[in-house]
């Protein structure tokens, strides 16, 4: 059937054709094809083209019709938009190919579904090659496109691919601009996102409800306030109520440390989604406010909304800070019905950290064990809960595995097996993982590797030569160092020296209060009670104060909030 203009207005404007538009699934799509074949229109390109890239929904079936099309009028270049749209990336791929072959020219929207289909794919190598096709043959770069470049680069990991076809660019828009922020936002470069947006150059641009959120992200990951307030204030003037930024809202006060702000602008969210839940949950849960998260989660299971492996996490680290083995428990039993343990590292090893910080020594190995995937986080919680429970054997054997694995040790993990050699008195073989961790792995010391060498050399009695490691180390020293020396002259009964890092501490911190408590604990350990009132007597004339220490039980006392109502709704 030729395709002349007005056989293509007669096609169009039959109501069968427009149906086609209204279906929402297959079993609609499907009455209205029965419905072109009675009407005549079954074998007409125009319509054969529609309806393949309508019943894409059901995959298998819009094969079928598009392998009936004949190829002329490039109906190819929809039905590859259809594969993408769809999820099947990898057949869009294909689908150019034989549009190659065929001699079928591409044209801009054809591209640009094919480097999306490359981003969904994470194939860095195709979507290079589809650019530098649209580079050879000299294709124009519309939005479309731009945006579908710049977007795969960053869905590949190559950011700085993504901002040399961002600043080549003859004109920048709100959409080029906003997905280059969003992908320094996502991939671990949220200072580069600030910039951008800062940027004199674009001044002329005002940002939507995704460059908002995007930059609310960035200062969450950053912790920066004051921009923060400034990006909310740019998003009051420019009245912007979209969902997204009002969570993004909730998620970047909450990094930020304040809760109370997150929790009001929780509350003014009239429907609240999993995402909402999970930014203020976690925001407690960060915050040391594990109780609140518990109740808020609490909550959110009274309104039926189920949680996923984002809430699993947090809740689980809430249970861990406040020993609630009866929630996590539950918890631990609900991620396995709802086969989220096994889908998530995270979970998997936020679960593994709760265990462990309870004493549950059996169920951390267990949950270790059973993990199809561990990342160096899984094996610094683990590596962690054998030093908790004091078990340094277990620790360096397990620290051994990692390594045999061909997986690279991280700070945190030899903050463990430091502080597990000390506290067992391995001094040889804390010096070895100590060298090890600067020669073989590149490590810059940080100030808690440093305090766990100043233990094992004041437990060991060498309170010399841990005197003279502090002196020479090459960062200002911190309370975790006095206080780890301080403890090693009382165990040994050298107050000669414990004077002198008395001395060095008050030159060097002469206003803070923590120090003044450890000079105190060092003359009441040797019974000097004179001296102790003393310090106490020049606490209170320099106006210092301790925080009182406090201990946690578990206790259900508010009528409406248990430990055991949370349970039950997990």
């Amino acid at each position: 059937m030729d395709h002349t203009l007005a056989s293509v207005q007669l096609i169009s404007s039959n109501p069968c054709f427009a149906l086609l538009g209204f279906c929402k699934n297959i079993y609609s799509l499907r009455k209205v094809h029965a419905l072109l074949i009675t009407n005549g229109l079954k074998g007409d390109l125009l319509c054969d083209t529609k309806l393949a890239c309508s019943e894409l929904r059901d995959i298998d079936q819009g094969r079928k019709v598009h392998c009936q099309i004949v190829k002329i009028a490039n109906p190819d270049s929809f039905v590859q938009t259809g594969y993408v749209q769809n999820n099947c990336a990898k057949e869009a791929l294909v689908l150019f190919n034989r549009m190659g072959e065929a001699m079928v020219e591409s044209n801009q929207f054809t591209l640009g579904s094919l480097v999306t289909a490359c981003g969904k794919l994470g194939a860095l190598h195709q979507g290079k090659w589809v650019h530098g096709f649209v580079i050879k043959n000299g294709i124009e770069l519309n939005s479309y496109l731009v945006t579908a470049i710049l977007d795969m680069y960053v869905k590949c990991g190559s950011i700085r691919d993504a901002r040399s076809v961002f600043d080549k660019l003859s004109s920048v828009d709100l959409v080029s601009w906003t997905t280059m922020i969003v992908g320094y936002s996502q991939s671990g470069f949220p200072d580069e996102a600030l910039k951008l947006f800062i940027d004199k150059k674009r001044f002329g641009i005002l940002p939507n409800a995704v460059t908002i959120a995007s930059l609310l992200s960035a200062c969450a990951q950053l912790s920066n306030l004051s921009f923060g307030r400034l990006v909310h204030a740019s998003g009051i003037q420019l009245e912007l109520k979209d969902p997204t930024v009002i969570i993004a809202l909730v998620d970047m006060y909450a990094k930020c440390g304040m809760i109370r702000v997150a929790r009001y602008i929780f509350e003014t969210v009239s429907d609240k989604n999993l995402i909402a839940w999970n930014s203020i949950i976690s925001g407690y849960s960060q915050n040391g406010s594990a109780y609140e998260a518990l109740e808020l989660f609490h909550q959110m299971r009274s309104k039926s909304v189920s949680p996923d492996a984002v809430t699993l996490v947090s809740i689980f680290s809430a249970c861990a800070s406040l020993g609630a083995l009866q929630v996590g428990s539950l918890l631990h039993s609900y991620s396995i019905k709802n086969g989220q343990l096994t889908s998530s590292v995270y979970v998997g090893t936020a679960l593994l950290n709760f265990y462990a910080k309870c004493g549950d020594s059996k169920s951390d190995r267990v949950i270790f064990d059973s993990m199809c995937e561990k990342n160096t986080v899984t094996w610094s919680a683990m590596i962690g809960g054998y030093g908790i429970q004091g078990d340094s054997t277990g620790s360096l054997a397990l620290f051994s595995d990692m390594v045999r694995e061909n997986l690279e040790p991280n700070e945190i993990i030899f903050t463990t097996i430091l502080s597990a050699c000390s506290h067992t008195g391995r001094l040889g073989e804390e010096w070895k993982y100590f060298n090890s961790m600067c020669l073989d792995y590149k490590f810059v010391p940080s100030m808690k590797h440093y305090a766990c060498m100043v233990d094992m050399l004041a437990h060991a009695g060498r309170l010399e030569e841990a005197l003279d490691f502090i002196d020479k180390l090459p960062i200002q020293r911190d309370l975790s160092l006095f206080g780890a020396f301080l403890h090693g002259c009382g165990l040994h009964s050298r107050f000669d020296l414990g004077e002198v890092a008395i001395k060095k501490m008050l030159d060097l911190y002469p206003d803070k209060a923590c120090y003044y408590v450890l000079i105190s604990n060092l003359y009441a350990s040797d019974g000097r009670w004179t001296q102790v009132n003393q310090v106490r007597q020049l606490m209170k004339q320099r106006g210092l104060s301790k925080d009182p220490g406090c201990s946690i039980t578990q206790m259900d006392t508010n009528k409406d909030f248990s430990f055991s109502g949370v349970a039950c709704l997990a």
